[in-house]
């Protein structure tokens, strides 16, 4: 076994356990791996052990592993912010991108879906906690956001995503995921959103624990993983 493997049957149960301590079958939970700072090397240890879902920040970085992967079986996921001339390779080579976080963005990556791909998967970003420092439209504008959204072609509207801030000590660790979820509950209730509604992107290696008990459909999980990341990775 390498030690993807290893580490991997550790994240598994860990998500096993989250689920049976919120009643929910494992399998509601999907393991998204965040292979951004590794090599495709890497990258092809992580498929040996199973995985088939990955995550990348940086455009061309991803863009690099997907050429040098087999597509084939592989669903490649864009988690990082979205620069507007970043869009086309976005919408050409990549299955979902979770952080779209304005109309301008939607829109270009809509325009830029070629026609012969399915919809593109995409999740509207909140910043759940209000960082100045992070990506993401205000939670009172997520439903408008994702209402624009669920209306243009050649995407597909799947749910919300955030990164909620670290709480303090002594605070509840499940608070933020749990505004994220009531607010994707109360967005999925609009009929303008679709029945495609259906993804809670949140939770990290840190986390994941307290977003699988808040209804997280969708964890990010990098460093528990693949170890910590460095130039080496690259």
């Amino acid at each position: 076994m390498n030690f993807i493997t290893d580490n991997l049957l550790a994240v598994r149960e860990r998500i096993g356990k989250a689920c049976a301590t919120s009643h929910r079958a494992p399998e509601s939970v999907q393991l998204l791996a965040v292979s951004k700072k590794f090599n495709a090397a890497t990258v092809q240890l992580a498929i040996a052990a199973g995985l088939t879902d990955f995550g990348e920040n940086y455009l061309q970085e991803g863009l690099d592993k997907i050429a040098a992967l087999p597509r084939e079986k592989l669903s490649w996921h864009f988690i990082g912010p979205v620069q507007s001339n970043k869009t086309r390779g976005l919408a050409e080579q990549f299955d979902w991108v979770h952080s779209v976080d304005r109309l301008k963005i939607a829109q270009r990556l809509s325009e830029q879906r070629p026609a012969s791909l399915p919809p593109l998967n995409v999740c509207v970003q909140v910043n759940i906690s209000g960082e100045a420092s992070k990506s993401g439209c205000a939670p009172v504008e997520a439903l408008a956001l994702c209402q624009a959204v669920a209306a243009l072609p050649r995407l597909k509207l799947r749910g919300l995503m955030a990164i909620p801030a670290p709480v303090a000590d002594g605070a509840d660790p499940r608070a933020p995921f749990r505004a994220l979820r009531e607010l994707f509950e109360q967005t999925r209730a609009s009929s303008e959103v679709g029945a495609g509604f259906d993804t809670l992107s949140a939770g990290m290696s840190d986390d994941l624990e307290a977003a699988i008990a808040e209804g997280a459909t969708m964890v990010r999980i990098g460093t528990a993983i693949f170890g910590s990341r460095s130039s080496k990775g690259l």
